[in-house]
Formats: structure tokens, sequence, C-alpha cells
């Protein structure tokens, strides 16, 4: 295979990175991975550091990298469970390879004897010690939590387990003069009104790719989101100019199961195809942030907020479980900032 891989931090989480040169093959190849991902960033995919990867691209594997017996079947009942409960295939994977660390780190011991200092110590010699992201700890933990809930024997007092201190990040947001210069940039009409779409109704990359053409309810001015983040349904309002950008490109395109099909009818537009989209409208707008599509959610959200929008519907409106994550927003929004007077002014 003409491909190199190697360890690495991706965004604070172990991955193994792939590197080759664009080829149809290899892209098909690196698909056929659990949780393979491009970064349009770096220009590489990466992949779980688990030990099956390792052995398929020939790198060493670390001394502790193998949980003992008890943590394997361990693992495997945790999957099992967790597809009872109907996780997400991507987040069973990530809680499993997120057991499988802290068990490996654990393998000298039972897991009934496994106790909350065990959990102290691998974030201190494991998780800081190698510079992980918080993110990914509360991942760890987040899946050390759920998993001793269902162990029968266990010296772990759930309730104790503490989370890492959050990282007060501000979201990425554009100006409504660059989010226009955004969606008008592409000449092509279905590129136009997938970025508009995802604008206009603050979707997630992956709301927008479900969609369907019975999802788009014209006479209630709608946009029905099925089964998004966390299984629930809900709904957002369509702008009268949406929907007219709606009309002219069923005109064009007829799409018949997903309301943006890739280039095979029937088959959702893929969310690496919609990423490139967004860097070629950056480019031909000329701006040089490295904005994502989830910088268009951002945007709507902090728009909203200065416009006058009630925080609540905002909530609702994202989808968000919690206030809390909404509230993120007004952190951002300059409409009160703008208002006040620097005394540098006043020299």
């Amino acid at each position: 295979m003409n491909w190199k891989a190697k360890t690495l931090l991706h965004k604070g989480t172990p991955r193994i990175a792939v590197y080759f040169e664009k080829n149809t093959e290899l892209i098909a190849r690196i698909k056929t991975f659990a949780d393979a991902r491009w970064s349009p960033n770096k220009k590489y995919w990466h992949l779980p550091d688990t030990e099956a990867n390792r052995l398929h691209f020939k790198l060493p594997l670390a001394h502790t990298l193998v949980p003992n017996a008890e943590g394997i079947a361990s693992i495997e009942t945790f999957k099992r469970y967790l597809l009872s409960k109907r996780y997400s295939p991507n987040t069973i994977n990530t809680y499993s390879d997120a057991l499988k660390s802290f068990l490996t780190f654990c393998n000298t011991k039972a897991v009934k004897d496994i106790t909350n200092e065990d959990v102290i110590a691998y974030n201190n010699d494991y998780i800081l010690k190698n510079k992980f992201s918080s993110s990914y700890q509360n991942q760890i933990v987040n899946a050390i939590k759920l998993f001793f809930k269902i162990v029968k024997e266990t010296s772990i007092e759930i309730e104790k387990i503490h989370r890492p201190k959050r990282e007060k990040v501000l979201p990425n947001v554009l100006s409504k003069e660059e989010v226009k210069l955004i969606i008008n940039s592409p000449t092509n009409l279905k590129h136009k009104t997938m970025l508009s779409l995802i604008y206009s109704c603050g979707l997630r990359c992956g709301e927008l790719l479900a969609l369907q053409p019975h999802h788009i309810d014209s006479k209630r001015n709608i946009v029905l989101l099925k089964n998004s983040k966390g299984k629930k349904d809900r709904i957002v309002p369509l702008s009268p100019k949406i929907l007219e950008l709606l009309r002219n490109y069923y005109k064009v395109y007829k799409p018949k199961t997903y309301l943006f099909e890739g280039q095979e009818a029937g088959t959702p537009y893929s969310d690496k195809s919609l990423q490139s989209v967004l860097k070629q409208a950056l480019n031909k707008a000329g701006i040089k942030k490295p904005a994502t599509l989830h910088w268009l959610r951002h945007s709507y959200a902090t728009h909203l907020l200065e416009s006058g929008t009630d925080l609540r519907y905002i909530q609702e409106l994202l989808g968000h479980n919690s206030s809390k994550t909404t509230e993120i927003y007004t952190h951002v929004s300059t409409k009160s900032i703008q208002q006040i007077k620097s005394p540098f002014d006043d020299l």
C-alpha cells in the first residue's frame, strides 16, 4: 500500500494519521475503518489509536496497549449494553475505546478491585502526562461512569468520579456580511442552497445531509429534523427566502430519497464534499478565517440573540438539552459590548 501512518494527537485525542496521495481506491479502503475521518486542515485521514489499527499499519504497540482477559470480556459486555440502549455507532466506538484505554491502564487488577484512586492515577499518569485534551478526559469519565453502573461487584464510587474543569472556549462567529459573502460565492445552485439552509436554520452538518424532501413543510413554513443529536426530533422555522431558493433547487435537481443527494441518486451528499464546498466558498469570498460548517450554526444563534430573540427560543431551535449550552452565545454577542465607550476615547 502506498500510504504512511503514524500515531499523534489530533485535537488532544490519540489517533493514527494516515498519509497518501489522492487515490480513489485508497480513499475507499480507508473509509472501511471504523471512525475514519478526513482532516481538511491537516490534510490526512485519521483513525482511532487501537491495537488492531496499529497492527494493520505495522506501528509499534505501546507496552500497556492491551487490557487483561477480564477487561477484554468487559468491553464486549459494555458494547452489547450500549447497543441495546440504542447508542449511535460513533458513540459506541468512542466509549468502548475510552473504556479500553482505562482498563488497559488497570490491566494488573480485577475489575472489582479498581477504585477511585485508580481513576485519579489514570488522569495524572496517563491523560495529563500525555497532554491529552480535557474533552478526551471527559469522554473517559463518561465511559467509566456508564460502565461501572452495570458492573455488579465494584469498589468504584461513581458519584465521586470527578470531571476535568471545562475549558471556556467561545464559539467562533462570522459577521452577517461574511455569511452573505460565503453563501453568495457558489455559482452551483445545490452548493448555495446547502450553505444557505445550514445558516438560515442553524443546522448541524449531519442534520442537513439527513433531510428528505418531505421534511420541508411549505404549508407551515417549517423544517422537520428527524432523529437529530440525542435521538430527538425538532422543528425550525423556514424563511420565505429559503423556501424560494429550495423551490428553484427542487425544479433543477428533483431529489428523490434525500433532499441533497450525492452523485448516485438515492444516496446522501457526503459531509466531506460539503466541507469542500465551504472551503471553496471561503476562498472565493476572500475570507481567511479557518471557518467550518459549524461556524454557520454558531453565527445563526449569535445573530438571533443580537436581533432580540429570547435565549429560551434559541435553545429550542438549536436542540440544546441545557440552557447553559445556549448561554455561551451571550459571551460572543457584540450588541451590548459595542455600546460601551472606552475611556481611551476621553483622553
